[in-house]
Formats: structure tokens, C-alpha cells, sequence
């Protein structure tokens, strides 16, 4: 059973969340040619600190920077570098958390650097769009993995040729940013438990232009695509509701840009 939060639970989840966002909001503004990824690593911890907030993702399991920072081929788990130097054509994923009074947040956006190709600028909207597509299926009586089964039809739906990596899923968060049950971007045989008002998710779908297979570098955390084709990411924790679910971490950008 997927744990159902309290009103204190969800109060302060939303202000994690909402925190979050603007911290992206601010941070994406700042990817353009010639920047570092260890230069957005260390902007992110400082509006996070602004924000009165900690980063969860430093030090989780060993991870040591605030922020992931994943270029091109990169799926998750990029290590921000002074050596990774964002050029113009690139696009990377920025994945981060923020804990507040215990609870956490964890959302993620690819964005372009400098002028991207077209297949890169569909790629990016269509894994966003995935997300919002899964959101009609994230509804109190409905089931879990109908959250996958809308990423997939929708990605497949493109007719793009795209890969929905498998091996790496969304999760439930509450006190701890990883916590069950895990959220396929992919079709499950069964639909999975039945989705509870209260219940807190993180949504992310991972999308590669080709093949949906994964490597890990010998950082121990990189992953990459084993084909070499890019990839995109974007994640929202959401509440499940009565109705439509309560997307907590969109920032001001996120809003005004719709579904």
C-alpha cells in the first residue's frame, strides 16, 4: 500500500516542492555557452541556502554534488565538473531535491544550450509532454501503473522512434527522497495498487533518441545511453487528489508554459 499523507506531511511538502521550483526556475536561467556544470552545482547550493532549504542529493548514498547535471548522452546522475563546459547544440538535464523539516523534493528539466536542432528541442517537449500526459491517469481509484502505461502510448505515440529507458524508474517521496513503490516509464503486465488521495509521487520520464539501453561510467554514478543518443529527462513530484494531481514542483516558467 502506498503511504497516504497527513495534512502537516503535505503542507510541508508543498513548500519543499514549491521551493524547488523557483531554485530551477533560477538555475535554467543561468545555462548558456561557456558555463560549467560545476558553476550550476554551485549556484544551485547558493539558492537553495537563499531559499532557507538543504540539497538532498548531496551526499545521498555517496553522490557528491547538490545537483545532477546530465549533457547529451547522459541520461541521469551527471556529475557537475569545472572540466564540463556547456557548449552551444548541447542539451542537459538538471535533476535536484531540496529537504525541508524533513520532507522532500525532487523534480528535473532538460533544457537547451544556445540554439539546439530541432530534434532536440522535440525530443525535450515530448518527454515533458509525457509527464502531463501520465497526469490524466494519476487520479485517487485509479492504479499505478497506469501512470506508465500513459508515458509509453504517449512516447510511442510520437511514431519518433524513441527508447523509454527501463531500468530507471520514478518513486514514491515523503521522508525519504526514494521510497515505494517504483513508477515504470513503461507498460506493466498488471495495473499495480490502486492510487489513495494523500499518496506522494515523483513522475519522471527518461527518453533517449535511440535505443533504451544504459551504461555506467566508471565514475560509479554517470549513466549514459549505450547506443550514444541523447536523451531527456523531466520529473515532478505530485500529490494525488481527488481529481487532477497537485504538480508541486512547477515553478513560475513551468506554469506559464502549460502542458
Amino acid at each position: 500500500m502506498i503511504p497516504v499523507r497527513d495534512e502537516k506531511a503535505i503542507s510541508l511538502m508543498r513548500e519543499a516542492n514549491r521551493r524547488l521550483g523557483i531554485m530551477l526556475d533560477e538555475l535554467t536561467d543561468l545555462i548558456v555557452p561557456g558555463v560549467s556544470t560545476a558553476y550550476l552545482n554551485d549556484k544551485a547550493e547558493e539558492i537553495i541556502e537563499k531559499l532557507g532549504g538543504k540539497p538532498n542529493f548531496k551526499n545521498y548514498e555517496g553522490y557528491p554534488a547538490s545537483i545532477c547535471a546530465s549533457v547529451n548522452d547522459e541520461v541521469v546522475h551527471g556529475i557537475p565538473s569545472p572540466k564540463r563546459i556547456l557548449k552551444d547544440g548541447d542539451i542537459i538535464s538538471i535533476d535536484a531535491g531540496i529537504v525541508l523539516d524533513g520532507y522532500h523534493s525532487d523534480a528535473a528539466r532538460t533544457v537547451g544550450v544556445g540554439d539546439i536542432s530541432p530534434e532536440c528541442e522535440l525530443l525535450i517537449k515530448n518527454t515533458r509532454a509525457a509527464f502531463f500526459a501520465a497526469m490524466d491517469a494519476a487520479t485517487s481509484g485509479g492504479r499505478l501503473y497506469d501512470i506508465s502505461g500513459a508515458v509509453a502510448s504517449y512516447i510511442e505515440g510520437t511514431g519518433k522512434g524513441y527508447g523509454i529507458v527501463r531500468e530507471l524508474t520514478g518513486h514514491g517521496i515523503g521522508t525519504d527522497m526514494h521510497e515505494k513503490p517504483m513508477i515504470p516509464n513503461y507498460r506493466k503486465r498488471l495495473r499495480g495498487p490502486r492510487l489513495r488521495a494523500g499518496n506522494t509521487l515523483a513522475v519522471e520520464p527518461m527518453i533517449t533518441m535511440g535505443r533504451p539501453d544504459i551504461e555506467i561510467l566508471d565514475d560509479g554514478w554517470t549513466i549514459v545511453t549505450g547506443d550514444g543518443s541523447w536523451a531527456a529527462h523531466y520529473e515532478n513530484t505530485i500529490l494525488i487528489t481527488d481529481g487532477y494531481p497537485e504538480i508541486l514542483s512547477l515553478g513560475d516558467k513551468e506554469i506559464e508554459m502549460g502542458r
